[in-house]
């Protein structure tokens, strides 16, 4: 026998009369690996401007700056119509955009590229289908419409963006980007603005579709399904990036007047790996609130970039600052009322979460899409098939209607009216 068999069979040995031995039970205080403050929801009152109609929405949020504030909207709803705008949702395409309304029209894109003008009686205007000819058999996805000077600017996951006449859907041209744009464009002024999947964003002058300038952001391996948009206010273009970064410029010619990243992340979750902004940025009141998808939400000085807080969460679509609050869905599927002084939770509200609620199949989340703040309510629209609506104040449940299909976007609220695309390919009005 060898000096290795010997020492093996010891300790075989030994580890087999350790295990007949009874637990060691050592006296003291047992600490929680990560201590969790027991959060309580309050219920405070909350100054809302008048609701006021609008006719138009325009952009992500309603407006370039990507805030409308507070849209009238009846204080119950039910359907208008539902009409097709293409194909819905499948295993390789998805919907990535909500709609947009100007002049009495909507206009959609479903999860192939196909651009839909509807009027807000529910009759189709004109459809037009934007994959590239050689891309016709293509597993591309995703894309944005916006629209503004009698224009729809769309962008498509094929790396394209094109301008069409708002009235008949012509082409009136198309910019080669080279890189995925599943996120909408935005207008301001002659110039168009618009941030693609490789961390490039450019300004393309509205006429011809040329650009006028470009600005690279740290690349980034780890993306959100759809991106965010530039948000645009006066002499101030907010860009986010894949990455986290955020860079404001000048307008014209593109410069920099600073920028910042929006790190960090929620403990114990793989999804806070991607530091995608998901939370596009929103510009009120002399401030821009932007959030990651990992689960950080920041709010900083326009004038120089300087952060006035940072909130432990994160975001998947814009926040919705009104009043002394700022309302978002957050990376854990939760509605959340922040104080917008300091960025502390004032009430969180759990949304349905996984799809399957027994442990061993919860790979599925459910999709939450707003929230929207119209005729004095948060209204999120989901893909489980309903569209809640809640009280500011508390977080409450006011009421909820059924949406047949489940969400595929975001709430818009135009002419008193509320407008959403469904899964199964569909845009639902409600009033």
């Amino acid at each position: 026998m060898t000096a290795k068999t010997i020492l093996g069979a010891g300790l075989a040995l030994a580890l087999v009369a350790a295990c007949g031995e009874e637990d060691v039970i050592l006296p003291g205080e047992r600490f929680a690996l990560r201590d969790a403050p027991v959060f309580e929801n309050s219920v405070q009152p909350i100054s809302l401007p008048a609701a006021r109609a609008n006719a138009d929405w325009t952009d992500r949020n309603g407006g370039p700056s990507h805030q409308i504030t507070h849209p009238a909207l009846g204080a119950s709803l039910a359907p208008v119509f539902a009409v097709s705008i293409g194909e819905g949702d499948s295993r390789r395409a998805r919907i990535t955009a909500e709609p947009v309304v100007a002049g009495g029209v909507i206009y959609t894109i479903d999860a192939r590229a196909t651009v839909t003008a509807t009027t807000v009686n529910g009759t189709n205007l004109w459809t037009r289908n934007l994959t590239p000819g050689r891309d016709l058999w293509s597993d591309a996805s995703g894309g944005a419409v916006m629209v503004g000077g009698g224009r729809v600017y769309v962008t498509t996951g094929f790396g394209e963006i094109s301008a069409l006449d708002a009235a008949t859907g012509h082409t009136l041209w198309v910019q080669d980007l080279d890189a995925p744009v599943n996120a909408s464009a935005t207008l301001l002024g002659g110039l168009v603005y618009v941030v693609g999947r490789d961390s490039t964003a450019w300004a393309l002058d509205v006429e011809n579709g040329r650009i006028r300038w470009q600005q690279a952001g740290t690349p980034s391996v780890a993306n959100f399904d759809s991106g965010a948009s530039p948000a645009v206010s006066g002499d101030t273009v907010i860009l986010p990036f894949p990455s986290g970064e955020i860079i404001a410029t000048y307008p014209e010619g593109g410069i920099r007047r600073w920028s910042t990243v929006v790190s960090g992340d929620r403990l114990g979750r793989a999804a806070s790996l991607v530091s995608d902004i998901a939370g596009d940025p929103v510009i009120a009141n002399g401030r821009v609130y932007v959030g990651n998808f990992g689960g950080r939400i920041v709010a900083l000085d326009i004038k120089d970039g300087s952060r006035i807080w940072i909130a432990s969460e994160g975001a998947i679509s814009p926040v919705w600052p009104v009043g002394d609050a700022v309302f978002v869905i957050n990376d854990v599927n939760e509605l959340v009322r922040l104080n917008a002084e300091t960025g502390d939770p004032v009430w969180r509200v759990d949304l349905p979460n996984f799809t399957d609620g027994k442990t061993s199949r919860q790979r599925r989340v459910y999709a939450h899409y707003g929230p929207v703040l119209a005729g004095g309510r948060l209204i999120v629209t989901s893909s489980d098939g309903q569209i809640r609506q809640f009280d500011p104040t508390s977080g409450a449940l006011i009421a909820s209607v059924e949406l047949p299909g489940g969400a595929a976007s975001a709430p818009v609220v135009a002419g008193q009216t509320l407008y959403v695309v469904s899964k199964d390919g569909k845009l639902h009005a409600f009033r």
